[in-house]
């Protein structure tokens, strides 16, 4: 079982940048690809970005591709996902996911809440 935790959600203006972090439990962290989903209020939950176990490939939506950036610290078991250029339509709980699948999303953290106003 792998514990996720995410944290730096909050309120940020329109243009604005936030750097969620997102740290897990046990010693398998680097067994695991890591992922962000969101789901904005009414909406299905969706993928956001993913990254290999060993940080070296990832993959975006292509509605946040060129400004959002999934990284990992395997030496700290942390997973981020830096958020830049930040729009309304980004407000939605972000979720930390872990897994073995191309989605790596075996696993889910509680979610944080990101609000952007305009």
């Amino acid at each position: 079982q792998v514990q996720l935790v995410e944290s730096g959600g909050g309120l940020v203006q329109a243009g604005g940048s936030l750097r969620l972090s997102c740290a897990t439990s046990g010693r398998t962290f680097s067994s695991y690809g890591m992922g962000w989903f969101r789901q904005a209020p009414g909406k299905e939950r969706e993928f956001v970005a993913v990254t290999n176990r060993s940080g070296s490939r990832t993959n975006y939506a292509n509605s946040v591709k060129g400004r959002f950036t999934i990284s990992r610290d395997n030496a700290k078991n942390t997973v981020y996902l830096q958020m830049n250029a930040l729009t309304p339509e980004d407000t939605a709980v972000y979720y930390c996911t872990a897994g073995v699948s191309g989605l790596a999303n075996d696993y889910w953290g509680q979610g944080t809440q990101v609000t952007v106003s305009s």
